[in-house]
């Protein structure tokens, strides 16, 4: 009895282990032939997968359309840039010499006279009556004058006598000068050629000396005034180039440099110019603004591309050109790809930009599109390239 207890105590140990061989040999056992097809078929796959594209190969990229020009060697300028509003040659505001009412308005707004025509008359009856009572009064003293003359001749008068009928002709003559004047001033004339920008008055309406009736303009030419800073003052020159946009329609105009005040302005540092403009649209008036464009410097014989094809891409200036493949976008089998390229840039106008360096002339450069593109993308050309600026 006693031997079979200490037999049953250590057999304890080893039934545990075999128990726990059982369990796991069961788990293991107890998978499904579904299960272990669906895991056999996961890791089938997976090799498969790998088998059709090799790591790190990309999918290829659609062809950005792009329209593309040429560089082209040519001339550019550098530009002062500034506003200023065009103004009349001459503008005067004619007034009244006469007091009295107004007859007749010969001239309206509008109207383009020529220096003497008349504008306007005055009720010129009392001033009509005074000169011919002016000139009876000279008439009468010229007699008078005749007569003492020829007794002077024969001593019938004395030299006293003589030099007051004298004295008293001479007035009698100024008071008619005076007389026909005024007469004359009834009838108000243009003091220059140019067009009535401005009526005051109204037939009908009493006027008295110095009262505004009119006032003038002379539009041939248009002037500009600009103010430029003093350093550009060696750059400018009497009778130089300039061109002038207007910004109420658009045109460009030509005008040249007519005068430079000789005195900087201590307050701004600039110099005045005055800008002739003397041929400008039929619809073009005094108040228009214009940007003005002085040429300041000229350069020949540059590298120059359209404006458009530069751009600033991450604090770069650069340009795309065209690598490979037909430029004129013909089937070629050789897709044409893009190449970004660093360029410095020198002046720059409203169609063009000068290249300093990075590009030669005559390579082709990507006007339109280029925002999409990046270092090697592929390129359909659906434009260009174009012979720009010859």
């Amino acid at each position: 009895m006693a031997r079979f207890r200490k037999a049953a105590m250590m057999g304890i140990p080893c039934l545990s282990v075999v128990l726990t061989l059982l369990l796991m040999g069961g788990a293991g056992c107890g998978k499904s032939d579904g299960e272990q097809s669906a895991q056999g078929g996961h890791a089938q796959g997976a090799g498969e997968h790998r088998q059709g594209r090799p790591e790190g190969q990309r999918p290829q990229q659609p062809a950005i359309p792009v329209a593309v020009s040429r560089a082209f060697s040519g001339s550019i300028s550098s530009y002062y840039r500034a506003t200023a509003t065009l103004e009349a040659e001459k503008e005067a505001q004619i007034l009244a010499r006469v007091t009295g009412i107004v007859e007749t308005l010969l001239a309206e707004e509008g109207d383009h006279v020529v220096a003497g025509d008349p504008l306007l008359k005055v009720d010129n009856d009392e001033y009509r009556f005074r000169l011919e009572q002016a000139v009876a009064a000279t008439a009468n003293l010229q007699s008078r004058y005749d007569r003492l003359e020829m007794m002077m001749k024969e001593e019938l008068t004395t030299e006293e006598e003589f030099q007051s009928i004298r004295s008293e002709l001479a007035s009698a003559e100024a008071d008619e000068g005076l007389a026909r004047l005024a007469l004359s001033y009834t009838t108000v004339t243009a003091p220059f050629s140019g067009r009535v920008t401005s009526r005051l008055v109204d037939v009908g309406q009493n006027l008295t000396v110095g009262d505004p009736v009119m006032v003038m303009a002379d539009f041939d030419p248009l002037l500009a005034r600009v103010h430029v800073p003093s350093r550009e003052f060696n750059k400018l020159q009497q009778n130089q180039a300039v061109n002038l946009v207007l910004d109420s329609s658009g045109a460009r105009l030509a005008g040249r440099i007519m005068l430079i005040s000789p005195v900087i302005d201590p307050t701004s540092g600039t110099i005045k110019l005055t800008i002739e403009v003397p041929d400008y649209p039929a619809g073009t008036r005094p108040g228009d603004f214009a940007q003005v464009q002085i040429v300041t410097e000229k350069r020949d014989n540059v590298t120059l591309v359209p404006r458009l094809a530069v751009m600033t891409d991450k604090g770069e200036t650069v340009v795309y050109t065209v690598t490979s493949g037909d430029e004129s976008g013909a089937e070629s089998g050789v897709e044409p790809t893009a190449e970004r390229r660093l360029v410095e840039v020198g002046f720059t106008d409203d169609e063009n930009a000068q290249i300093l360096s990075g590009l030669a002339v005559d390579e082709p450069v990507v006007v339109k599109g280029q925002r999409s593109l990046k270092n090697g993308s592929p390129l359909k050309i659906l434009e260009g390239p174009a012979e720009a600026g010859r």
